[in-house]
């Protein structure tokens, strides 16, 4: 069937999937690449950001370290505060024009798909992780301490493990969104869904039918991906039911000792001995 006797709704949709399937699936593969190398790259460089922002420093450590951490904060704190508060279509456009017209440097589509998603997650990772780390009860980092740990093995050993479970909602969260976010990256020529789509769509100017494409494929792709963050995150709840141990017998070995009971005869024969003794 031609695309000019094609006139239904549905018919339209069947027309596009027939013709142009393998290239939607292409866009989508791109959307999917896309997020997950921006998020995981933008989880590592919220955890860094998070631990840096929660050292502590007091007004008797050495003047350098109190100095260096406070300019590092307020660049950080620019950073998340430029990052979050502006929409990553401008951030887009603002880095990969920019760079190009006055730092002569030509990013390639991947690279600039990869480093815009992942500074712009990072951003929104770094207040998650910050604000895992302060929910952690603060005897757990003095006890860290108290045997001789840094901060930063504090902060992987001891800290991070724990915080990581509060943190990992908001981590599928990003995930997501940067699945639907990628989408704004049209702008500077990445060839990912919504690109794909727009192209497809002006070939016959059937954007309705297009777009309703484009919006199945997402929402196969952001609840596929949800579904599998719920059951990591159950897995790392561990075990429904589990068996509590009340003591510890290498730490109350008094008062376990078990003895024998006496038997019947020679229970007589103490009670026999003991009465001889009372006579006497």
């Amino acid at each position: 069937m031609s695309a000019a006797a094609t006139t239904g709704y549905l018919s339209r949709i069947l027309f596009l999937l027939d013709h142009y399937s393998i290239s939607f699936l292409r866009g989508a593969g791109t959307s999917l690449l896309i997020a997950l190398v921006g998020t995981f790259v933008g989880c590592l460089i919220g955890f860094l950001v998070g631990i840096i922002q929660t050292i502590p420093f007091r007004a008797k450590d050495p003047l350098p370290k109190r100095v260096l951490l406070r300019v590092l904060r307020v660049i950080l704190s620019v950073y998340v505060e430029v990052f979050r508060g502006t929409p990553m279509m401008v951030q887009a456009m603002f880095i990969y024009f920019g760079l190009m017209q006055y730092a002569h440097i030509h990013m390639g589509m991947w690279t600039a798909a990869f480093f815009i998603v992942s500074i712009n997650t990072g951003a929104y990772m770094a207040e998650t992780v910050r604000g895992g780390i302060l929910s952690i009860d603060p005897g757990q980092t003095e006890g860290a301490k108290a045997i001789g740990m840094t901060h930063f093995q504090t902060m992987f050993y001891v800290i991070f493990p724990q915080a990581l479970r509060n943190i990992i909602p908001q981590i599928g969260n990003n995930l997501i969104i940067n699945i639907k976010d990628s989408s704004v990256l049209s702008v500077i020529g990445t060839i990912e869904l919504f690109y794909v789509t727009k192209q497809n769509a002006g070939t016959y100017y059937w954007y309705f039918e297009a777009m309703t494409l484009a919006m199945i494929i997402y929402l196969i792709m952001t609840f596929t991906c949800s579904r599998l963050l719920r059951w990591w995150e159950k897995r790392l709840d561990g075990p429904a039911s589990y068996d509590l141990a009340t003591t510890d017998t290498l730490a109350f070995t008094s008062g376990m000792t078990r003895f024998e009971e006496p038997r019947a005869e020679d229970e007589d024969e103490l009670t026999n001995r003991d009465l001889g003794k009372g006579w006497n």
